[in-house]
């Protein structure tokens, strides 16, 4: 399979995005949301300011899932004075590389381990948008890989200039979130991406 990300072409010609890059890689929609079903009938939303679940875990860590470790830290503009403050503390990415017990046996193992064959990534996770919500807006230490599992119109994802909608239609996105971005779902169902730490290539 191979992996190089390709710039994406728009209807204009002149037009090609900075921020995002489709890659070759592409996964059985129709799994993947049948092992969403399957997780939610045996597992509850995780919140910590976001509603999550997160596939990986520092070996022998059960706090490593735990509280803010869902979401890690990040920088963002909160109010008038455009200061940049940090909220959360620094994620030990690198370190992430076992799959939680829930996950293994779903398609979702086939998935991260297919992802690990091509990226170093830190932590993978399934993240929740409900309907009509937001994110603040911030920036990342690193970039993401995302793979919408249910999405709608109405779920954008913004970075810097640039405003994406990824489709549900299997294939995995690059994101820059090192550059301010937010992710708001304007849809009247929930929006799901599974979203990797990207660290590099293989």
């Amino acid at each position: 399979m191979q992996t190089n990300v390709l710039p994406i072409k728009t209807d204009n010609p002149k037009k090609e995005f900075k921020n995002f890059q489709k890659t070759n890689i592409k996964f059985d929609i129709k799994k993947l949301q049948n092992a969403m079903n399957e997780i939610l009938d045996k597992m509850q939303w995780k919140e910590w300011h976001v509603k999550g679940f997160c596939l990986n875990k520092i070996p022998d860590d059960n706090a490593s899932i735990q509280g803010g470790n869902l979401r890690g830290i990040y920088w963002t503009k909160p109010d008038h004075t455009g200061e940049e403050v940090v909220r959360e503390s620094p994620i030990k990415e690198k370190l992430y590389t076992e799959l939680n017990e829930q996950f293994k046996g779903t398609y979702f193992e086939e998935v991260y381990n297919e992802l690990n064959k091509h990226y170093i990534m830190g932590r993978v996770r399934i993240l929740l948008k409900e309907p009509r919500t937001t994110l603040s807006w911030h920036r990342d230490p690193e970039p993401r890989l995302h793979l919408a599992i249910l999405t709608n119109p109405g779920s954008i994802l913004v970075v810097d200039d640039e405003a994406m909608h990824i489709p549900s239609d299997g294939h995995v996105w690059f994101a820059n979130t090192r550059k301010y971005h937010n992710a708001f779902n304007g849809g009247e169902e929930d929006r799901i991406h599974l979203v990797a730490t990207y660290l590099g290539k293989r």
